[in-house]
């Protein structure tokens, strides 16, 4: 087939004959060019295939033969209402011949005649030029319509179909039936490959790595690059569970096949709230009081340091609930119920005599979470235990994720699990065959989290509360700065915090050093000055009396400069 523009080409298919493959031949975009093609960016080059599934007519450009103006007419047109009775309803009858018609009009004009044509019947007579026609409910002239479709079309590794107008300038060749071996490769993401458990196992090769920021920080999550090739060998469901080390800040997620032993810590309260929270119906806790608490009159007694408290349940309803424990006695007395309300404070260290390791499973059945605990024995699987070296960890929550299980080609004994719902890129699958996983392969049976994934998930967990919106500024009022704080107010003086004690009264001013000669006084200036306050004369030699009058004051000047520069220090305004 000789090639066609692409419009001539799209008007003149037989839309029973689809899919049809075409070769680009030529056109503006010669030697190749990336443009946008309905919002997204497209490359179309000389020898690229395209492969037509549908054509959609999206508009019908209406040209008048006389005045050369177009108009558009959606594919639903009707036309006006006033136009002659005789006429039928928005439909397109043919104009008359200017010379005789070819056999290709003959059927058009038979048809066109009798009852006139709708817009699409009118489309469907098209057969690569435009027929003249007429419709009063346009205008009286002649007109040529030109169609304009919505080709959408697969291309090789895209992943979604592509929609193409009928009017790009660009020339193609048929090439349906040399090209029935082609296939046209789409794309996939993990997501989508997580739902398509019939193609597993498969070989992959990564298009595109992970975008945004990192989840994990283990090596095999860098390799995660653009031409890395992946063996996909199943899906299956992952049990993690989620916990941090409070003293070096560190994150982690455990894996079921973790094999370590953990022994339990004693768990920490600040207040009774946290022993109401973690109280269960089953188990009675146990606990010491670390801090002392002052007491609330008659009603609620002081608690001691080293008191031994029984948490036996709550009592009351609504207001008036309290917290029933037991304080045991000493060797001579006797224990008594206390009734703690809800809002007490203090500080408590759960009451634990367990020297049993337990296995992750074990733990997980016995002791709800979160819950505090010690790793005593390494897994003997993994060549570094990073959890083996913390003093504690706090299991906080377990996740139930689907996941795809996965290994590197170059390194199949190397097995991973990747979870699509926190991973996800883009993949294209091969016919290449997979090499089963041995049954020793070793997995990561512990991941260290990314702070900034760490708190995300926890934003996930059922029941995680929602971060607090941002406070708004607080106004300023006149005369103050923002934040309220008026420009002569020393910080300590604000809202909140300590006031300032009061300034010290200032030292008297420094005295000139200059000896009182004998029998020369200067007279008082106030007869009721204090005896001993008044200043001797100073010599009169001549040229001398300014001088030392001068420095003097420069004197006193530098001892005020530097009380006030220590008031600055001590008091900022």
């Amino acid at each position: 087939m000789e090639p066609l523009s692409f419009q001539e080409y799209i008007c003149a298919l037989d839309p029973t004959t689809l899919p049809r493959i075409l070769r680009v031949c030529a056109g503006v975009y010669f030697q190749g060019s990336v443009y946008e093609i309905s919002g997204n960016e497209c490359c179309l080059s000389t020898g690229n295939l395209l492969k037509v599934m549908a054509v959609v007519l999206q508009k019908v450009i209406c040209e008048d033969t006389v005045t050369r103006q177009t108009t558009e007419l959606p594919p639903t047109f009707k036309g006006k209402q006033d136009y002659p009775p005789h006429c039928p309803t928005g439909l397109f009858q043919p104009a008359a011949p200017s010379r005789p018609d070819t056999t290709l009009r003959t059927p058009f004009l038979a048809g066109g005649r009798r009852q006139g044509l709708t817009l699409l019947q009118a489309m469907e007579q098209w057969d690569r030029w435009p027929q003249p026609l007429l419709c009063p409910a346009i205008g009286p002239h002649t007109l040529l319509l030109h169609p304009v479709y919505e080709v959408h079309a697969a291309m090789h590794l895209r992943r979604d179909i592509v929609k193409i107008p009928s009017t790009l300038e660009v020339d193609v060749e048929d090439v349906t039936e040399e090209a029935q071996h082609v296939h046209f490769a789409r794309p996939l993401l993990l997501s989508e490959v997580l739902r398509m458990e019939k193609v597993l196992p498969a070989q992959a090769e990564i298009l595109e790595g992970p975008t945004g920021p990192a989840i994990f920080e283990s090596a095999w999550v860098s390799r995660l690059q653009r031409g890395q090739r992946l063996q996909l060998h199943s899906r299956s469901r992952a049990q993690w569970v989620l916990a941090s080390a409070p003293s070096s800040g560190r994150h982690f997620l455990l894996t079921s096949a973790y094999e370590g032993r953990f022994r339990r810590r004693p768990r920490q309260f600040m207040g009774v709230q946290e022993l109401v929270a973690i109280l269960r119906p089953s188990q009675r806790l146990h606990v010491v009081v670390t801090q002392d608490c002052e007491g609330w009159g008659a009603d609620v007694p002081p608690l001691i340091v080293g008191d031994r408290l029984e948490v036996q349940g709550l009592q009351g309803n609504g207001p008036e609930t309290r917290l029933l424990c037991h304080r045991h006695g000493g060797e001579e007395e006797e224990g008594e119920e206390l009734l703690l309300p809800l809002n007490l404070g203090g500080s408590f260290v759960e009451e634990r005599c367990d020297s049993k390791k337990y296995r992750l499973a074990e733990l997980l059945e016995q002791q709800p979470l979160p819950c505090e605990v010690r790793v005593v024995a390494a897994d003997p699987g993994l060549a570094q235990d990073a959890l083996g070296t913390l003093p504690s960890l706090r299991l906080e929550a377990c996740l139930d994720q689907p996941v795809l299980v996965g290994s590197f080609c170059q390194e199949p004994a190397q097995g991973f699990q990747i979870s699509p719902m926190w991973l996800d890129f883009s993949i294209l699958l091969s016919d290449e065959p997979v090499h089963p996983p041995a049954t020793s392969t070793p997995r990561c049976r512990v991941e260290e989290l990314t702070e900034a994934f760490y708190y995300r998930l926890l934003a996930q967990l059922p029941g995680s509360p929602a971060p607090p919106p941002p406070r708004p500024p607080k106004r300023a009022r006149v005369g103050t700065r923002p934040g309220g704080q008026h420009p002569l107010t020393p910080r300590s003086s604000l809202s909140g915090s300590c006031p300032a004690p009061p300034l010290p009264p200032l030292p008297a001013l420094p005295q000139p050093n200059t000896p009182k000669p004998p029998g020369k006084q200067r007279p008082s200036s106030d007869a009721g000055e204090a005896p001993g306050t008044s200043q001797a004369a100073m010599p009169s030699l001549p040229g001398t009396e300014h001088d030392s009058t001068e420095h003097d004051y420069e004197t006193a000047d530098d001892n005020i400069q530097k009380i006030i520069h220590k008031m600055q220090t001590i008091f900022p305004f």
